[in-house]
């Protein structure tokens, strides 16, 4: 999907699901959350190519070896009336950052939603990664510091629903 770059980008395949896991694991502990990444290569089977696939994942590989992804699924706009795509997690090994990876993933997902008609691409990022901030305000990306982030889970979830 790229051209004259020492790396290439791929959709995920069943086979790679081990790989999938071990980046997430990376990224979680990088953001010093690796506590809350439980997911198995089961739970990622399910979601990636199960009868109702919910995450779409992008690898990227360097001669041979994945050393960076990129996981999303759709969003809706109720605004606009269409789909967008919410990048879940972004990740390249640090020793495979500064090959242009990151800006191909972007580039690839952005290029997915104008081919589609879908309006938008949205992502979070923790306010201490100053290096991510920079670089995604290198693509022209927005800060939605208007909006605050909500979330239930855990007992709080559990407690609701009760």
């Amino acid at each position: 999907m790229t051209d004259a770059a020492p790396f290439t980008l791929r959709d995920a395949t069943p086979a790679d699901l081990p790989e999938v896991v071990r980046l997430v694991r990376e990224l979680a502990d990088y953001e010093k959350l690796l506590h809350e990444a439980v997911g198995t290569v089961e739970d990622f089977r399910a979601l990636l190519f199960g009868e109702k696939p919910l995450l779409h994942a992008v690898l990227a590989e360097l001669d041979g070896r994945v050393v960076g992804q990129a996981l999303w699924f759709n969003n809706v706009s109720t605004f606009t009336g269409k789909p967008g795509i919410y990048l879940e997690d972004i990740f390249v090994e640090p020793t495979s950052r500064g090959l242009g990876i990151g800006t191909a993933f972007f580039r690839y997902l952005a290029q997915r939603a104008v081919r589609e008609g879908w309006t938008r691409l949205d992502w979070q990022v923790l306010d201490w990664n100053d290096p991510s901030i920079a670089f995604y305000r290198s693509l022209g990306a927005q800060s939605g510091n208007q909006w605050i982030n909500q979330r239930l889970s855990g007992e709080a979830l559990r407690r609701l629903a009760a």
